[in-house]
């Protein structure tokens, strides 16, 4: 598949254009690292907005939730939707107000969802969610019952028409404005994940190891905070 995103007039970055990147692979990244994306749509006028947990597989982005939730039901319609993810890297502290900002990547997709009734791929999704955020889980948890596959609705978008717009860099302070005595520069931001919090029923069982699905963001416990057999 082309690596590069077709250009359409409603993804066309017009603020900042020099910030759009029209690559699959910067598209892909964002989503394959977002866990939640919102998913914009409109019911007799009035806009939604909601966000939902979402993984990638291939050029589709899927979500999933209760069948009787409104959002699901008017997914089913074919409609419209704008799906979105954001990741907040910096903040930029300028020598003026005006120029303070962010760094950031953000993913903005368009089209409609589809559900998905093959039972095979309906499991085959779940199983591609839980690898990525817990890799090796699936081989020791208990599989969805007939009952929860028929409650629970799985639901994909195509990511061809999509765009990526991304912040780098330090700020863009005015000439006249540089030598002002004030400290300018970036407040890093970073996601991160861990230490693992046991619940009532994990007494005696081994932490499992799921760093490599976070790389840098994982937390790891001090050794004698670790969950032993």
């Amino acid at each position: 598949m082309d690596n590069t995103l077709t250009v359409t007039p409603k993804t066309r970055v017009k603020r900042a254009p020099k910030r759009a990147v029209y690559e699959r692979d910067a598209l892909y990244a964002i989503f394959d690292a977002a866990i939640v994306a919102h998913v914009g749509f409109q019911i007799e006028g009035q806009p939604f907005v909601i966000p939902t947990l979402c993984w990638r597989a291939g050029n589709s982005l899927y979500i999933h939730g209760a069948g009787s939730s409104r959002m699901l039901k008017h997914l089913d319609s074919g409609a419209p939707v704008c799906v979105t993810a954001t990741h907040l890297d910096g903040l930029i502290l300028a020598k003026s107000a005006f120029h303070h900002s962010a760094n950031y990547r953000s993913a903005c997709v368009f089209g409609a969802f589809t559900r998905v009734i093959d039972e095979l791929e309906w499991i085959e999704s779940f199983r591609i969610f839980t690898e990525q955020i817990a890799p090796g889980r699936w081989d020791h948890i208990r599989p969805p019952s007939a009952k929860e596959t028929k409650a629970t609705h799985v639901y994909k978008l195509s990511l061809d028409e999509a765009s990526v717009k991304v912040r780098t860099g330090p700020p863009n302070d005015d000439p006249e404005d540089q030598a002002r005595p004030v400290w300018s520069g970036e407040i890093p931001v970073r996601q991160v994940f861990g230490p693992m919090q046991p619940d009532q029923y994990a007494e005696g069982i081994a932490e499992p190891d799921y760093s490599e699905a976070y790389g840098r963001r994982w937390i790891a416990p001090a050794s004698n905070e670790r969950t032993t057999e």
